[in-house]
């Protein structure tokens, strides 16, 4: 009987393949090497393939359809509840085959080779701002143990600690002050990093038409604009705004039960690092208006402010951002201050 679906456990040198037939029955399984993946699926009919969102994955499913293949990508937690023993790769990869089937699944967007390449310099990027903070507190508190306190941030880190290591009044032993030279030379390596990569990723958006329309949105700078364009890829896989949104973690958490509904804080599902992103520059939005509350801005985040904090703010103001982002790449359209639709008035019973 011929093959219909596939689940394929992903690894890095040995691949766990389940397959069933158009009844359900397991019709494949079997071990392939990486070096055979390729060949085996080349001379297998087209069928449903499912993956997991993982390492590769994004790779495979390229590779996979090339051949004819339709690939479908999952997220590990969703494919979870199928599996119906000890976890093992024979157990997983079956597991993957029933839950690709399934009409209530949720998929991951497949993203292209360079969409890969532009997160990975954001990536990168982000590896590099993280070992740049850390270096930064780190000769902060060596410091400190000296009694030489500074304020936090980098720019006093960069503009003051050579001054002081070259102040003789302060007791420094000349060991002392040979290191602290070195993590600082470090320091400035890291800073020259962030920038360069910060500049191809500069550029990266300015060649790219849908990153130029988001940057037009509040809240949104070339660094965010260009990470949604890479992560989202087509947003059309998105039914509306608010499963972008959730899918971004930005929506409330809910714990509802008996017909009550009870809603927490945002449910951090998701991309941290996109969600990082909309949220801080929603900090600046609100910040700019908090500072110019006698010109006109958004109405609508000026009243939000009147009666909730500036976290709350900025957080529902994440998550408006990420229903305009997806209201601008699904139906191709430009960023306009102000846009409403115009409600339609259904007629009165009896007119």
């Amino acid at each position: 009987m011929q093959i219909t679906t596939v689940g394929i456990d992903l690894a890095k040198n040995v691949f766990q393949v389940h397959g069933v037939n158009e009844h359900g029955k397991t019709a494949l399984k079997k071990q392939s090497r990486r070096d055979q993946m390729a060949t085996f699926f080349a001379n297998l009919p087209p069928c449903l393939i499912g993956m997991e969102a993982c390492g590769g994955a994004h790779y495979w499913a390229r590779k996979l359809q090339a051949v004819g293949h339709t690939v479908k990508l999952m997220a590990p937690q969703f494919v979870k509840p199928y599996v119906k023993t000890n976890k093992n790769d024979a157990a997983d990869a079956e597991a993957i085959c029933e839950a690709v089937a399934r009409p209530n699944m949720r998929f991951v967007p497949h993203k292209n080779i360079e969409q890969q390449a532009t997160l990975a310099l954001h990536r990168v990027r982000q590896g590099f701002v993280s070992a740049r903070t850390a270096q930064a507190n780190q000769i902060r508190g060596l410091l400190a143990e000296f009694g030489l306190v500074m304020p936090q941030g980098l720019s006093h880190v960069k503009g003051r600690v050579r001054d002081l290591i070259e102040d003789a009044s302060n007791e420094l032993p000349g060991s002392f002050r040979q290191l602290i030279e070195r993590l600082l030379d470090h320091l400035m390596v890291l800073d020259r990093q962030v920038n360069e990569l910060q500049a191809q990723i500069k550029d990266s958006h300015r060649k790219s038409e849908a990153s130029r329309r988001l940057e037009k949105i509040p809240g949104i700078g070339p660094i965010t604009a260009s990470a949604l364009v890479a992560t989202i890829g087509d947003a059309k896989s998105f039914e509306n705004g608010r499963q972008l949104a959730a899918w971004m973690g930005l929506v409330p958490t809910q714990s509802s039960s008996g017909g009550k509904t009870n809603l927490l804080g945002i449910s951090k599902r998701g991309d941290t690092y996109l969600r990082t992103l909309l949220i801080h520059g929603a900090r600046s939005a609100v910040r700019a208006v908090q500072g110019k509350p006698d010109q006109s801005g958004s109405p609508w985040l000026q009243k939000l402010l009147e009666r909730r904090n500036y976290n709350i703010a900025a957080v529902a103001l994440a998550n408006k951002n990420a229903r305009i982002v997806w209201a601008l790449l699904a139906r191709d359209r430009e960023y306009k201050s102000g846009f409403s639709y115009a409600k339609a008035t259904s007629p009165r019973s009896g007119d």
